[in-house]
């Protein structure tokens, strides 16, 4: 299994902590190739055509990308903040958390993880390097 369900990310945030959608845009925005986009009053980012965060309309939820095999596992390690897609979303790599389940570690986590989905290696290898992507976003 992945780092990802470590003891770490299975915490609960304290009550006061709540990750906010200003918080996920800011670190979407610092990730290189990302464009936001409001869709059907939903707003989205992405690199080129591929989405790798959503917001529902009440932004509560946000939705992700995350490797479908995994996904169950996930699910099933904090019900309460990790449910499967809507069933026409099942084909994509995609899972949705409730957002004030989030503490800001965690998002930063599976933001960043969901991006690197989307990017290519080289990309990803020079954002986490500390290096500047050749091509802003």
């Amino acid at each position: 299994m992945s780092d990802f369900f470590s003891e770490k990310c299975r915490r609960r945030c304290d009550a006061d902590v709540v990750v906010t959608v200003d918080e996920v845009r800011r670190l979407c925005l610092s990730l290189p190739r990302t464009t936001e986009h409001l869709v059907r009053d939903r707003v989205k980012f992405r690199v080129k055509q591929l989405v790798y965060v959503s917001f529902s309309r009440d932004e509560t939820l946000m939705g992700f990308g995350f490797p479908k095999e995994q996904r169950p596992s996930l699910v099933e390690s904090d019900p309460d903040k990790f449910r499967m897609p809507a069933a026409s979303d099942l084909r994509y790599n995609w899972v949705v958390a409730v957002l004030d389940r989030l503490d800001a570690e965690e998002m930063t986590e599976l933001v960043t993880d969901a991006w690197t989905m989307c990017v290519p290696q080289y990309v990803a290898r020079e954002y986490f390097e500390g290096g500047a992507a050749t091509e802003p976003g």
